[in-house]
């Protein structure tokens, strides 16, 4: 059975910055896209960011481009996410995706998911 167990949420003032992290266990994720997903109170679930399985192809949401960075980490069986220049909007629960095809993780169609962490960004 597969697990993805996200953290590093928190609270942070408008203009900061947090590191969200996501390791995956019952079976190595190696070969898997990876990426985030956020959902803010009243709101759908809505795409954030994806990574391929060796980093060759990430794809950000236009609404964190050149404030967020996905990456890989060293055993690839974990995906981080740098956020800088948090906004209030960016508030919500993020979660963590996983499945084998790239496309399928961006669509939101993944298998697995994680139970996500709170991002609360005041302004």
């Amino acid at each position: 059975q597969v697990q993805l167990v996200e953290s590093g949420g928190g609270l942070v003032q408008a203009g900061g910055s947090l590191r969200l992290s996501c390791a995956a266990s019952g079976r190595t994720m190696t070969t898997y896209a990876m990426g985030w997903f956020r959902q803010a109170p009243g709101k759908e679930r809505e795409f954030v960011a994806a990574i391929s399985w060796n980093g060759g192809s990430i794809y950000y949401a236009d609404s964190v481009k050149g404030r967020f960075i996905i990456s890989r980490g060293n055993a690839k069986n974990a995906v981080n996410l740098q956020m800088n220049s948090l906004q209030a909007e960016d508030t919500a629960v993020y979660y963590c995706a996983a499945e084998s095809k790239f496309a399928t993780v961006v669509a939101g169609l993944g298998d697995y998911w994680g139970q996500g962490t709170q991002v609360t960004v005041s302004s």
